[in-house]
Order: structure tokens, then sequence, then C-alpha cells
């Protein structure tokens, strides 16, 4: 399940755990392994304890483990940005604009970052905030409970935009200009925005429909779409947020690998 390609990637940016001497207990399972069995959970939403022991992943705990750990020593977020890197060498990356949006999810099970959703009556859920650049590629996402509104993950998208090396001359982190709905209408934010280097069109409220900002915008929620693609997103099962953070972040960096070769 996991390509050679996507493998050479990750290998570098996993922790090696040096085994011990005495009293070694049971040998560790491989990572690339383990790795194919965050995937299938990833792509399947199958529980983790129903995770097959026949397919050589080994258990479902050991999975969920390795993903919190890893995520704790920021191997998804550097897998991402070293997919970025790779993009914007290839000319891949457009920044002359960037796009912003979000999604509701139901969190069945509750946690932090969880909210009453107000679209979906009042019922537990989470938010999916995501900026993309001019061409749909994702290059920073938050989680935020359902009752958060938009516009306060502006900045904070921003911001979480990583250094994109690849290139001669300094790394680029910023757009040109920036996209979004009538949610992000504050004359405030605007103004920060625009403090940052960045030119922003965001549609009013109170207008008619049809400003033709929709023309920017669809490859926004073409990324939203793509990431509920991975089924482990569509329903927040995890009560820990730093888990589906870490689902999150892996969705993106997979989004990243196929625009790659695409």
């Amino acid at each position: 399940m996991v390509s050679d390609g996507l493998w050479q990637r990750v290998e570098p940016l996993l922790p090696q755990i040096e085994r011990r001497q005495r009293y070694p207990g049971r040998r560790r399972i491989p990572d690339r392994q383990v790795l194919c069995g965050i995937l299938f959970v990833l792509y399947t939403a199958i529980p983790w304890e129903f995770l097959p022991q026949e397919l050589g992943f080994g258990s479902g705990m050991t999975c969920w483990r390795r993903l919190a750990e890893w995520h704790a020593a920021g191997v998804w977020q550097r897998l991402h940005e070293v997919l970025l890197a790779e993009l914007h060498a290839a000319g891949k990356l457009d920044w002359s604009k960037a796009v912003i949006d979000a999604s509701h999810v139901r969190a069945l099970k509750g946690g932090p970052k969880t909210g009453p959703s107000p679209v979906d009556r009042a019922r537990t859920g989470s938010k999916h905030h995501v900026i993309t650049e001019g061409a749909g590629i994702p290059l920073a996402v938050s989680l935020t409970g359902g009752n958060r509104h938009d516009v306060t993950q502006l900045h904070t998208l921003i911001e979480a935009i990583p250094p994109v090396r690849g290139r001669r001359g300094r790394p680029r982190r910023r757009p040109d200009r920036l996209y979004a709905d009538r949610g992000y209408d504050y004359d405030t934010h605007r103004r920060a925005v625009r403090a940052k280097g960045i030119t922003p069109h965001i549609a009013r409220r109170g207008t008619e429909h049809g400003s033709g900002l929709g023309v920017h915008r669809w490859v926004v929620e073409q990324t939203i779409a793509l990431l509920h693609w991975f089924r482990r997103l569509r329903v927040r099962w995890e009560i820990r947020d730093d888990i589906h953070e870490a689902f999150m972040s892996l969705a993106c960096a997979i989004i990243c690998y196929r625009r790659l070769f695409r």
C-alpha cells in the first residue's frame, strides 16, 4: 500500500528507536508495515481494534501508538513540507493566490476541539479549516470546534503556511492574493491581511451573489472534498484531537504526493 516513492520520503523523517541490548523483548514491527496499517485505517475508517491481523500491519493499538508518536515528533508536518518543496521546485505551486474555506464534520464521541454545530442541529462536531494555493494544493490545515466562526482561523492558517523551499533564493511563504467567502467579511481582518503583504479578495455580506469569486474559490472546495475522500476524515471518530490532526496532516501530504506525479 505504501509506494516506494512515498516510503523514500517518509523513512528519513521517522525517529530511530534503538533496540535494548538487555531484555530486548519482542522485536519491533517494521515502520513500513505499520505505516501501511495507518493508511489502511485512513482510507477505510475501520476501527483500530478491527484491523485484520492477517494483513501483517501489526495490531490496531500498535498502529495507533506509532501514529501518535510520529505526529508528536512532527513527522507528518515535515513530510508535507518536503513534498511542498518538491512541488515548488517543479513549478507546480501557484503563489499568485491562495484560497481559504472550512467544512463541518460530525464528532460522534466528542472530545477537545468539538462543539455544537450550527449547521447540524447543534450536534457535536468539528471544523476542518483549509488554505490552498491557486491550484488547490493544501498549504495548511487546522481543526476547531464546530461552533467556531470561520474567520477565527484566518490568520492562524496564514501563519501556519510553512516556508517552502525548493528554488534559489528565500523560501516562499506568502501568496500574492487571498480569496474567501462572506464568512471572512470583516474590515479589521482585511487590514491585517494587507499588513502581511497579501491583497484580500473577500465577498461582501449583504450583496447579491455572483461576485465572480467562485471562479477562484472552487479549488479549495475541491481540496476539502479530497480530504473527505479519506473515509476516516468524513466523521471525527477520535476523542483525542491530536490523532485526528495527525490524519489531516497525513492526508494533506498524500494529496501533495499525488499532485507531484499527476
